[in-house]
């Protein structure tokens, strides 16, 4: 085994570091070859494109830069050998929905005080500051026409080229899926409340064309409703494609296990929803794709947002998923507060985020926050096991780390994005 622990450097245990790379935080990562695509979390930067060909020496060799600060392509995934996609989402989406509840506000409280309120009094309803009220403001008159998602073509990795710009509705596109021939994208659409799923065909990459949607019951604004401008507790999160199923995470209800033999007409055949009483939502469930012990597995994880004394951090989850009419949770994953020296660091955040999506060994690794990087084994699924962890020091000027996304390649070498900056490229010693 090897420790390590510094007061100014990382703390790990059977993980040690290649290099790290000063980059700004991203949302997700993804390794294929000798690169790396990151997506960034805020404007002005995009998506960048960096070289690992050298674990020791990444350099990155493209960044695509955004006009303006309304949108955020913080997602990023590759397809075709020569092709990428990122999302276009509303930046700081969750503030900017608070617009929509003005006009309610303003009402509520002109007819409560008989005069119009003050931006203070607005501000203490919304749960923002008096000098924000201006802000939403013009930023509802001016509105937003951006989200969707983008395709370019990397076949030279130095100089991407936008190909594609299909625009979907209302904040756009979250997290998504793709393969050789089609998108599967969570994004929102006039008609709906919160994110659904559209999947898109991409055989000819210049030209998506939609194919299908799926949504969960409930989500389909009747004719005349207005849609619920604060976040829908039951949306889609993002789904991942298995043999002819899509497996889908979906925030406050759970998972779904979709199937598209006939990907024009997506049908659900399994769920199973743990909220209550679970706080945090799901952000991620993978079908494994090999038998573990003689069983069909999934993995879950679920996403740490605020967390309430007495209630656990989001954590992981074994599924077995032999009967999807059936499935069943066989154990969970937790990682203490004691386990990082920056749990309960004022403005951090510890818990749960995501995994790798993609497994060829019964080792999952998880980028946990604040706790930084956990690889967990579930070769026994009754009783998961960490096998290494890192945690890298703060970003300058960061209260906590705030490990955000991870992928390993086919070295084996794993690549662990901050959510404020840097990537740290590692590897499992053990």
């Amino acid at each position: 085994m090897s420790d390590h622990l510094t007061s100014n450097g990382p703390v790990s245990s059977n993980v040690t570091r290649l290099s790290r790379l000063d980059i700004p935080g991203g949302g997700q990562i993804e390794v294929q070859g000798n690169y790396a695509y990151i997506g960034h979390m805020s404007p002005p930067h995009g998506t960048s494109i960096v070289d690992v060909s050298d674990p020791r020496k990444p350099r990155r060799v493209a960044t695509i830069k955004l006009a303006g600060n309304d949108s955020h392509t913080h997602k990023v995934r590759v397809f075709g050998g020569d092709y990428m996609i990122v999302n276009y989402e509303r930046h700081r989406r969750h503030f900017f929905r608070k617009a929509k509840l003005l006009p309610e506000i303003r009402s509520k409280l002109q007819s409560e005080h008989g005069r119009p309120p003050a931006d203070r009094e607005i501000a203490a309803l919304l749960g923002v500051e008096p000098q924000d009220i201006a802000l939403l403001m013009e930023a509802e008159q001016r509105g937003y026409n951006e989200g969707g998602f983008k395709v370019y073509d990397i076949s030279d990795r130095s100089r991407p080229q936008e190909i594609a710009y299909q625009k979907t509705g209302w904040f756009g596109a979250h997290r998504f899926d793709v393969d050789d021939s089609y998108l599967y994208l969570s994004t929102e659409m006039e008609g709906f409340n919160g994110n659904i799923l559209v999947i898109y065909d991409l055989r000819n990459p210049s030209t998506p064309a939609e194919v299908s949607r799926w949504w969960i019951p409930g989500q389909e604004i009747a004719e005349g409703d207005d849609p619920l401008w604060v976040n829908h507790p039951v949306r889609l999160h993002h789904a991942m494609r298995f043999e002819d199923q899509l497996w889908a995470a979906c925030c406050g209800a759970g998972f779904r296990v979709v199937n598209i033999t006939d990907i024009k007409k997506p049908e659900t055949i399994g769920a199973y929803d743990y909220h209550p009483p679970v706080p945090d939502t799901t952000h991620t469930v993978l079908r494994v794709p090999f038998p573990v012990a003689g069983r069909h597995l999934a993995v879950v994880i679920d996403e740490q947002h605020a967390h309430h004394k007495g209630q656990p951090h989001a954590f992981l989850w074994v599924f077995d998923v032999g009967d999807i009419g059936n499935m069943k949770p066989l154990s969970t994953y937790h990682v203490s507060e004691a386990d990082s020296p920056w749990s309960r660091v004022p403005g951090s955040r510890f818990g749960a985020h995501q995994f790798q999506e993609h497994m060829d060994s019964t080792l999952v690794y998880a980028a946990w926050f604040s706790g930084g990087l956990r690889v967990i084994d579930i070769a026994d699924p009754f009783l998961p096991e960490e096998r290494g962890f890192f945690i890298p020091e703060p970003a300058q000027g960061a209260p906590a780390p705030m490990s955000n996304d991870v992928d390993v390649d086919a070295r084996g070498l794993i690549y662990l994005l901050d959510r404020v900056n840097g990537l740290d490229i590692l590897e499992l010693v053990c």
